[in-house]
């Protein structure tokens, strides 16, 4: 199959983020026809339409990086029910100024992880509604809502059970094929 180009994005900006963690080991899970890379939006500013005619370099980038990328793959916690407010600016800067938004027929994944049995449903089920919108097609199957217990993933991404390393590996490989139905009908130059 084609590889592909995937950016990552990791809601929370926290170092030692099990979601970090978690991303860490999507990346080593993920089959080979998938390229990953980080997407870092940690030095964005606050957007503001305000910056539409003139963005900075800090947005400029941002903006290139996902158009740069075949797919993009949101790993994040859950804040206050909803999604981190440094992830929810990054949509804002890479969907704006109108008419330029970056995730328009980009397909996405979701998936994050939280010590709650819930494992950041709310979150991701807000964060589907946010992509809905900026018009990216969605991998709906297989949710994936992990939850973390201590030692789950070791700081260099190796998943210790079996069935969740599994789980993930499923879900990446489904991610691939997913990708590849979407470039299908909806090619990147089209």
């Amino acid at each position: 199959m084609t590889t592909h180009k995937v950016g990552y994005l990791i809601g929370s900006l926290a170092k030692g983020s099990i979601n970090r963690k978690l991303a860490t080991a999507l990346v080593r899970l993920a089959p080979p026809e998938l390229e990953m890379s980080e997407i870092s939006f940690k030095d964005l500013p606050l957007y503001s339409y305000d910056y539409d005619a003139d963005y900075p370099p800090a947005g400029k980038a941002f903006k290139a990086a996902i158009a740069a990328v075949d797919a993009v793959l949101f790993v994040t916690p859950e804040y206050n029910r909803s999604i981190p407010g440094g992830l929810k600016n990054a949509i804002d800067w890479a969907s704006r100024p109108y008419g330029t938004n970056s995730f328009t027929r980009k397909p996405s994944a979701v998936i994050g992880t939280s010590p709650g049995a819930i494992g950041t449903a709310v979150a991701q089920q807000n964060l589907r509604s946010v992509l809905s919108f900026c018009n990216s097609p969605q991998m709906n199957a297989p949710e994936a809502y992990i939850q973390f217990t201590p030692g789950l993933i070791t700081d260099d991404g190796e998943v210790t059970k079996d069935s969740t390393a599994d789980f993930l590996r499923t879900f990446m490989r489904d991610f691939h094929v997913f990708i590849a139905r979407v470039r299908s009908v909806l090619p990147r130059d089209a």
